[in-house]
């Protein structure tokens, strides 16, 4: 029987990327460079990362700063995906219809298969890791999931990913330790980005000083 040892799992959203989302922008790729400095000294066992451009670009960058030895992984389970389609019933009356209608904006695609993509990231990425020594790990991926494992780690309900936004290169930090409920270390911390890198990507109205 395998033991069970503690998961340090870091979240970042990917830096900012140009309006086409093909490529980071000056301002993303400073962005990827610090949170790479800042994650220089974490004993990463892996760095893991959505497929398209902006998440990839982002963790080459951060990879880049990290030993050389540390792997560097393409996860679809990290991609930009609707992690779940609440139904009316599950949603405050007062906010159903703006949540309703941001969450039926997107295509179909990226809803119809979102419920999939995330219990795969919750079985790859969370809860305790196998071994013995504690594990660290960081997923390069989007708001949206970035949002759904803070929302698994508070074992909020299921609809509650709305309204949790994340800022370009930011990082969250959740400890999953064995008999213990998964507790939040950091959320949506920008300490190693100057002001003029911090809240990219963020709603203009939700920015705070």
């Amino acid at each position: 029987m395998s033991s069970a040892t503690t998961r340090f799992l870091y979240v970042a959203r990917h830096a900012e990327a140009s309006p086409d989302e093909t490529e980071l922008t000056e301002r993303g790729r400073r962005q990827a460079a610090l949170l790479g400095e800042r994650l220089r000294g974490v004993p990463l066992s892996a760095v893991h990362h959505g497929p398209l451009p902006r998440a990839t670009q982002t963790a080459r960058l951060v990879h880049e700063r990290l030993r050389p030895d540390v792997p560097l992984q393409v996860s679809e389970a990290a991609g930009d995906y609707v992690p779940y389609v609440p139904r009316r019933e599950e949603l405050p009356k007062e906010s159903a219809d703006r949540f309703l209608a941001f969450v039926g904006q997107f295509p179909e695609d990226e809803r119809s298969r979102g419920a999939e993509l995330a219990d795969a990231a919750g079985a790859r990425f969370t809860g305790p890791a196998e071994g013995d020594e504690p594990r660290h790990e960081l997923v390069i991926t989007h708001a949206f999931l970035a949002a759904w494992l803070v929302r698994d780690a508070l074992d909020a309900p299921a609809w509650r990913w709305l309204g949790l936004n994340h800022a370009n290169a930011a990082l969250t930090v959740v400890r999953y330790t064995p008999g213990r409920p998964a507790t939040l270390l950091m959320v949506n911390d920008m300490g190693h980005l100057p002001e003029e890198l911090r809240w990219t990507g963020f709603p203009p109205e939700l920015r705070a000083a």
